[in-house]
């Protein structure tokens, strides 16, 4: 049985990412003073005396706005709701009780889920409690009040989100599916291939630049395989980030990278590769993680029989630190190749975790020695004694020689294209680490 969900519902600016942040005890979601900053919903996990579950923290809901991005928001924390177990509907003492308060009641009254009603910016019980009061008239029950900056009442309130939780054994087994990080500039399709493959509109989908500001993740079935998909911001260029909340998105970004397994990078085909991809790249590259290069919205692009060469030549020469990276050209619009990219993350992933036998390793090695001699210097030849793969994700190699400074990097990376050669490893970087072993004297 999977944690119980609690989903935190309200209005914008009435404090949600605050107490979120606050409960989660990092800051996991983006927390600013302009109503509607938190544009999705975000998952962290929760523990609470001996109960531990999973809390979601959603756009503020608007009841009436025309405008996309609050709208699309209302849709989300829809979702939320129907994804929770118990609701936490956040109001705010300072701003009192709103016409829209009473709406969104309304919404949670027909999810027939059970609601824990907390009014938030009770600083002082003293002074407040009056106006407390006042949020019994929308009858949904007795209304806890905190304070999620000045952490007040948060006992009280958790006491009671926990009554209606259903029975839960702690005891899960280690997470081990599948984590894939979609990664690259805004508005080049991220969150719609995501939708696509979930077949269903989870993460906002805009037509604004820079839509999903935070990593979502997202379960994900395909062919009775269960998969974990983590949505990240765009990432724009540093002249480009005018706002906080863009530096938060790059920083969301890498930590997404390091908890994924793949990493799914995202180019437009319209575009063309840039420098900033390469940069957006070069974060999964430094960690050593599975790659494989999405080129979204194929299906806009004039081809000719040498349209598909002229583009991987592009993204070859562009991202030259790894040319071992999976291209894919597809389009989310028509569906194009996406069938693909599941087959392929599953070749990446085992690409990644592959462990090669020492005596094999050293017998590759030892051929590729004899036909290009090791380079020289002052008279003195490099010698490679012996190799031998220590780790995986990456695949990581101990190269041991009678001197470091002998051992060029356009020798290892001769090396690395002989072991490629032989084993593979398409998508996924190599490691190699050069020690030195001094000669036994004979």
């Amino acid at each position: 049985m999977s944690k119980p969900v609690v989903a935190i519902v309200g209005r914008p600016n009435v404090g949600k990412s605050t107490l979120f942040n606050t409960l989660a005890g990092e800051r996991i979601s983006i927390v600013k003073d302009t109503p509607g900053v938190t544009r999705d919903r975000i998952y962290a996990d929760v523990t609470w005396l001996n109960h531990e579950f999973t809390m979601i923290d959603t756009g503020g809901i608007e009841p009436d706005s025309s405008d996309v991005i609050l709208s699309q928001m209302r849709e989300q924390a829809e979702i939320a709701i129907a994804t929770a177990d118990v609701i936490i509907f956040l109001t705010d003492v300072r701003q009192g009780l709103q016409d829209a308060d009473s709406k969104v009641a309304d919404m949670l009254r027909r999810s027939g889920k059970p609601v824990v009603l907390v009014v938030n910016k009770v600083d002082s019980f003293e002074k407040f409690m009056p106006d407390v009061y006042e949020f019994y008239n929308l009858g949904i029950g007795e209304p806890f009040p905190v304070s999620s900056s000045s952490m007040l009442g948060l006992g009280d309130m958790l006491d009671e989100v926990v009554k209606y939780f259903p029975e839960y054994n702690p005891e899960e087994e280690k997470d081990d599916r599948p984590k894939v990080a979609v990664i690259g500039k805004p508005n080049v399709g991220k969150s719609s291939l995501i939708n696509k493959l979930a077949q269903e509109d989870r993460v906002i989908v805009s037509d604004i630049a820079g839509t999903t500001r935070d990593a979502i993740d997202m379960d994900i079935k395909y062919n009775g395989k269960e998969y974990v998909f983590i949505d990240t911001a765009g990432i724009r260029r540093k002249n480009k980030i005018k706002e906080e909340i863009e530096r938060y998105s790059i920083i969301r970004a890498v930590s997404a990278v390091e908890r994924a397994d793949v990493c799914i990078i995202m180019i437009d085909a319209t575009e063309g590769v840039t420098e900033q991809d390469a940069k957006i790249a070069g974060i999964a590259h430094d960690r050593g993680k599975g790659v494989i290069i999405a080129v979204n919205k194929w299906d806009a692009i004039e081809k000719d029989d040498k349209t598909i060469y002229k583009h991987t030549e592009k993204i070859r020469e562009v991202l030259s630190f790894m040319p071992y990276a999976e291209i894919l050209f597809i389009s989310v619009k028509s569906g194009q190749r996406i069938g693909k990219i599941f087959e392929t993350i599953d070749a990446v992933i085992e690409n990644n975790s592959m462990r090669v036998a020492t005596g094999v390793l050293n017998e590759i090695v030892a051929e590729a020695v004899a036909m290009q001699q090791p380079p020289s210097d002052k008279g003195k030849r490099l010698r490679i004694y012996y190799v031998t793969q220590v780790s995986v994700k990456p695949p990581t190699f101990v190269i041991f020689v009678n001197d470091k400074e002998l051992m060029h990097f356009s020798y290892t990376r001769y090396l690395e294209n002989r072991i490629r050669e032989t084993f593979g490893f398409r998508g996924t970087a190599l490691k190699f680490i050069i020690r030195e072993r001094k000669e036994e004297k004979k």
